[in-house]
């Protein structure tokens, strides 16, 4: 088994313009590089093997958590580490925090960038899922412009985005949940810091008469990109969420994902699995809106 790349030109540019021209003078054979974690392995087995390397860590500000009134911006280059201790996170969003602490190790952590989970586009990541269910917009920088997207629209195939040729993603923001939420990421997994077999996310807000005024849900590794479950939304918002209630929701999700079979398990199994990691995000978020009161 090959493990080390081809070949390949390494630069490392110092602006956002800078490395948006070179992603879009080399095209599709040019990657960039963050932290690494996702693309040199796949470098290392050439099962990506890109001519051109850029590498987007000597940029000036792309790494920070900022609370802008009742919006929580994150920059592309944060580190894992800097989400799973952030102070802001853990007061207006602690479901970030939950999500990085599951993946890898502290290793992984201390280098992985939330920018580049997000970019590599695979269905099995966790921070896509959690994105989902607190309906995320990510901003995306090119060599003339710069455009939102929201995150539901983000991933169209198996590790395939709507980045276009030259584009950076440099942001990602959400509207901060308020008093009444709560927020739960749940994972499936065979060894602790594995990649999800199955992983749920749900993010919900009560409103005075304990209606639910807000939720997401999001799934990962049980189709060919994360999603986003609108329908089992739609069985919850502007009702009092009930034991049932929420046993109908996590059936839709069921019902909307589609796993394969694997060494992990039958997909079959795995649909079982989708509900069963559905009502545990949905319950533990429920408790958790009804316990912040603040």
């Amino acid at each position: 088994m090959l493990l080390h790349p081809r070949e390949f030109e390494y630069f490392a540019p110092k602006t956002l313009h800078e490395a948006s021209l070179l992603l879009k003078k080399h095209k599709s054979d040019s990657k960039v590089l963050a932290g690494g974690y996702s693309l040199i392995p796949l470098m290392k087995l050439r099962l990506a093997s890109p001519k051109y390397v850029v590498d987007i860590n000597r940029i000036n500000g792309l790494d920070y958590v900022k609370k802008a009134g009742n919006t929580l911006r994150i920059g592309a280059l944060t580190r894992y580490h800097e989400i799973e201790y952030s102070d802001a996170i853990k007061r207006s969003c602690p479901i970030l925090a939950e999500t990085v602490r599951g993946i890898g190790d502290a290793q992984v952590r201390s280098r992985g960038t939330v920018g580049g989970n997000l970019s590599h586009g695979d269905p099995a990541n966790d921070l896509p899922v959690a994105m989902l269910a607190l309906d995320a917009e990510f901003t995306i920088r090119g060599p003339s412009k710069q455009r939102t997207i929201k995150a539901s629209k983000f991933y169209t195939d198996v590790f395939t985005t709507a980045l276009r040729v030259g584009e950076i993603l440099t942001e990602v923001k959400f509207r901060i949940p308020g008093t009444k939420s709560g927020g739960s990421f749940q994972k499936f997994e065979r060894r602790a810091g594995d990649f999800a077999i199955v992983s749920a996310a749900a993010q919900l807000t009560l409103d005075n008469q304990d209606k639910c005024k807000y939720v997401g849900i999001g799934l990962g590794a049980v189709s060919s990109t994360p999603i986003k479950v609108q329908e089992a939304e739609k069985l919850l918002i502007g009702k009092v969420i009930t034991k049932d209630a929420i046993e109908r929701a996590a059936e839709k999700c069921k019902e909307v994902s589609s796993p394969t079979s694997d060494l992990s398990g039958s997909a079959e199994y795995k649909r079982d699995m989708v509900k069963v990691f559905a009502q545990r995000a949905l319950h533990t978020a429920l408790e958790r809106a009804n316990s912040n009161k603040k």
